[in-house]
């Protein structure tokens, strides 16, 4: 059966239907852009900077934004909280945590910024206490536990102690759907 497009009554635009796949919802024009790009840090001076290009925002990222839509409880602003791992395996939608954060710092409170009208940005620093290859970096709504919005795998990042890293994501939401 092919998607159809339908029109939600709580929705600015148009929804891709597809009913042969279970009941997926797939909005139609709106684009989540996302960016991230890191700087990596070691006794102060900066080693190595780098675009990792697009992440990959989550299922339960895009039903945590649903959510705060309905329900004052919940607020996508806190999605601010930057975690590493040195997990390999490819981002994927279902995702909820990252793969592998074993000998990992806790996550980076971010600092956020609204730099142009459609782009969110978080910017957020994570110092390392031990050697490690960081291959994966998520971003969450709380300092533990809480909901992945955008992961990221990407090819090793060899940090040693006393280093740090800033993530800077950007998340840019094109309207016209």
């Amino acid at each position: 059966m092919r998607p159809f497009a339908i029109q939600l009554p709580f929705s600015k635009g148009r929804f891709l239907y597809t009913p042969d796949n279970g009941s997926a919802l797939t909005p139609a024009g709106l684009v989540f852009a996302t960016n991230l790009r890191y700087s990596h840090f070691r006794d102060g001076e900066l080693i190595d900077s780098r675009d990792l290009g697009s992440g990959l925002v989550t299922d339960a990222g895009v039903a945590f934004m649903a959510d705060d839509f309905f329900d004052a409880s919940t607020d996508i602003s806190t999605f601010d909280f930057h975690g590493v791992g040195i997990g390999t395996t490819a981002a994927a939608v279902g995702d909820t945590t990252l793969e592998n954060t074993t000998g990992a710092p806790a996550r980076a409170t971010g600092t956020p910024s609204n730099p142009t009208a459609p782009v969110y940005r978080s910017v957020g620093t994570v110092a390392f206490t031990s050697s490690l290859a960081i291959t994966e970096w998520g971003l969450f709504s709380a300092s533990t536990n809480g909901t992945l919005w955008d992961r990221k795998v990407f090819a090793a990042i060899n940090v040693v102690n006393t280093d740090s890293i800033e993530f800077t994501y950007s998340l840019t939401c094109t309207s016209g759907g």
